[in-house]
């Protein structure tokens, strides 16, 4: 596990977080995983992947009930035959597996789904949250989606509130805290680009190297 690097990177809707894991995903030639997570843990576990859909961290119809029932992770798999197979619970459980597993057998990045966290053991992560002001996220935002005002601005808020209530309620930790990153970057000051050199910069430091190349 030494020789494998993981980025884990968490990011706000619009500061441009997913597209500078692609970058680093380019440059440094390791696999960049998103939603692929869920067809992974889908696999493993054998549960359908549109659940895992359904209960993703920007999901925006997610039920109370969920939330309610949904613990810090442990590390625990709740076995085929519960009641709670396919609770959300478990569902976080099966990406964090999913997880751990491909930071074992080889360097990628990972965003979102609070790797992190998951992770916190492992020496070989490298842990992100990039962020901007409101203004910068809605500009980026604005580019993706067919909405403008007060519209916009509603649905760039839910998406954050979703991946905060998700990675809190995961992690007991809060999302936006410094202290449990190894950097934060604010993407409209650096620009993306500069926000890959930063962390490309600070796995040099760490590590004395960068990932070998796998793609």
């Amino acid at each position: 596990m030494a020789d494998n690097i993981v980025i884990a990177i968490n990011r706000e809707y619009g500061s441009g977080g997913k597209t500078i894991g692609e970058m680093l995903s380019k440059e440094l030639g390791i696999h960049y995983y998103d939603k692929e997570i869920l067809h992974l843990a889908a696999d493993v576990s054998g549960i359908n992947e549109a659940l895992f859909v359904v209960k993703d961290e920007d999901t925006t119809a997610r039920a109370s009930l969920f939330r309610a029932a949904s613990k810090v992770y442990t590390g625990e798999l709740i076995a085929p035959g519960s009641r709670d197979f396919t609770s959300e619970q478990n569902l976080f459980n099966y990406q964090a597996k999913v997880i751990k597993t491909l930071a074992e057998t080889e360097s990628c990045i990972v965003v979102g789904r609070c790797a992190d966290f998951v992770l916190k053991d492992y020496e070989n992560v490298v842990s992100v949250f990039v962020h901007a002001p409101k203004p910068f996220l809605l500009e980026q935002a604005a580019k993706k989606k067919n909405l403008t005002g007060a519209a916009l601005e509603k649905y760039v808020d839910q998406i954050n509130k979703n991946r905060m209530e998700y990675h809190n309620r995961f992690t007991g930790q809060e999302w936006s805290d410094a202290h449990y990153y190894d950097l934060c970057l604010n993407s409209s000051k650096l620009g993306f680009a500069k926000c890959v050199e930063i962390i490309k910069g600070y796995i040099k430091v760490k590590y004395g190297h960068l990932p070998e190349r796998t793609e």
